[in-house]
């Protein structure tokens, strides 16, 4: 077995592969792109037991993949999972047109007929009347900064069944802590965690995925939190995967608001955790 054949899953075509630039020509892979892989496939495992639970029959799961990029996540999906079945459809959501239109292009010429792809921000998806009104899956994979809050928003205002996230470059709150910081530091010791700049912006990511999992359970769902994959591969590695109950949890919404208390971001409440219980 070569090393490309051990790093490839079986039934996916290398011809994809290519298109995507994972694969060169000859079938060759780089350290890069092997390292890009291993996380796609290790993303897809997860969001793959998730397709699975949801029913066979009707429209089949219908899939919205936030911050798309060049597709790879949607793509290697719809090749590992949709394309054996005669429904479901994946809809990729992109602010980049160029790359848009070349993933359009690439799904024709592969006859991945169920691939949509929509030149939209996150925070416009939702009100587009191109898209379905209900999601069974809404993924963001390094959607940046603000991004996956507005992925989040999508989820609920979709009722989603399942949420896949895996955040990126979070800014928001780590500024609104340096905004505040003499403030907290002459009120708290606590501030001392984040006085040093770059213990600002660990703090700020950290507070972040705290809050977005405290809304997701505030707003009816249940809530895993792991690691991607291993560190040495990334450093953007929290895998967030939220799975709708229907049951708001109170106790959630009341801590997330003495946690925004505590730290001063009251202000992030109604931009950021609209429609907290």
């Amino acid at each position: 077995m070569t090393g490309m054949e051990q790093d490839v899953r079986p039934g996916q075509s290398v011809e994809l592969l290519k298109e995507l630039h994972i694969l060169t020509r000859d079938g060759r892979l780089n350290q890069d792109s092997r390292r890009k892989l291993k996380q796609v496939y290790h993303l897809y495992q997860f969001i793959e037991k998730l397709l699975l639970e949801l029913p066979g029959e009707g429209t089949g799961p219908v899939l919205a993949d936030h911050g798309a990029g060049k597709s790879y996540l949607g793509f290697i999906l719809y090749d590992l999972f949709f394309k054996a079945r005669t429904n479901g459809h994946i809809y990729g959501i992109e602010t980049r047109s160029d790359l848009v239109q070349k993933s359009r292009e690439l799904a024709l010429r592969l006859g991945y007929e169920r691939m949509s792809f929509l030149h939209l921000s996150a925070a416009a998806a939702a009100d587009d009347s191109a898209l379905p009104a209900r999601f069974d899956v809404v993924t963001a994979l390094h959607a940046c900064d603000t991004a996956t809050d507005d992925a989040v928003a999508f989820g609920l205002r979709k009722q989603a069944r399942f949420m896949v996230l895996v955040p990126c470059c979070q800014a928001e709150v780590a500024a609104c802590l340096r905004v505040g910081k003499a403030a907290s530091l002459s009120r708290t010791p606590l501030a001392e965690l984040w006085r040093h700049p770059l213990h600002t912006r660990e703090l700020g990511s950290q507070l972040t995925n705290v809050l977005r999992c405290l809304y997701l359970e505030a707003s009816g769902y249940q809530v895993t939190v792991t690691e991607l994959v291993g560190w040495e591969h990334s450093l953007k590695n929290e895998l967030i995967v939220a799975r709708r109950t229907g049951q708001e949890k109170r106790t959630a919404a009341a801590r997330l608001r003495a946690i925004l208390a505590e730290f001063g971001l009251q202000g992030l409440e109604p931009l950021r955790f609209p429609g907290l219980p």
